[in-house]
């Protein structure tokens, strides 16, 4: 007689850690974690877009209010026309004067200011970041600075200064048209909403919950 070959069933302990997890160790996923991370409660790529929209308009229209602001609190350049052989010459009173970096200044920093309230009444209606509401806080500034900057001119002095000259006489002073020098100014509204929207979310927006791990038993 000989023994058989057939070893003997391997007996596992109760404290190995790589047994097969039990049917009750098992937790399945729950279905909306294969819906790519949008639950039912948040909201559907259709009502992101339309938030996004309403934001993007709603922060352009905004910019009527920075172009009467910058029209009204910007230093004014003055100009003086002189008859030079029968032809009207304009130039700058105070060549040293530093009114028309005023000008670019007072933009910038009321853009500035429009960026960071916008940023805080975006995040305090919304409580929640994403790529949709950081679109509309960007092309909304743009949008913006672009009306501010037409309403401005629209509202400052006439923009033909020989004609504003001859109105006004030779030798007399008059303000120069309201221009904005530096165009980056533009972007100045869209920086600083985006950099205060993401800081607030970061600091102050919901987290996500910690991950779990489905299908892998504890460990004794």
């Amino acid at each position: 007689m000989t023994a058989p070959l057939t070893p003997p069933p391997h007996e596992q302990s109760p404290h190995d850690p790589w047994q097969p997890p039990t049917a009750g160790q098992m937790k399945p996923a729950p279905h909306d974690a294969w819906r790519g991370g949008q639950g039912q409660d948040g909201p559907g790529r259709k009502a992101e877009v339309r938030e996004a929209a309403v934001i993007t308009v709603a922060v352009a229209l905004a910019g009527a209010l920075l172009g009467v602001l910058w029209w009204w609190l910007s230093p004014k350049v003055p100009l003086v026309g002189q008859l030079v052989d029968q032809k009207w010459v304009v130039y700058l009173k105070d060549t040293e004067g530093e009114q028309a970096i005023g000008v670019d200044g007072t933009f910038t920093l009321l853009a500035l200011a429009f960026g960071v309230v916008s940023a805080v009444v975006v995040f305090l209606v919304r409580r929640r970041g994403g790529v949709p509401v950081v679109v509309a806080l960007g092309v909304g500034g743009l949008l913006g600075s672009l009306l501010a900057w037409r309403v401005g001119e629209w509202l400052g002095p006439e923009q033909d200064v020989i004609a504003h000259a001859r109105a006004v006489g030779k030798g007399v002073t008059f303000s120069a048209p309201l221009k904005l020098g530096a165009k980056g100014a533009w972007l100045a509204w869209s920086m600083a909403a985006l950099l205060v929207h993401l800081g607030l979310t970061a600091l102050f927006g919901p987290r996500d919950p910690e991950p779990e791990h489905y299908g892998v038993p504890p460990r004794q």
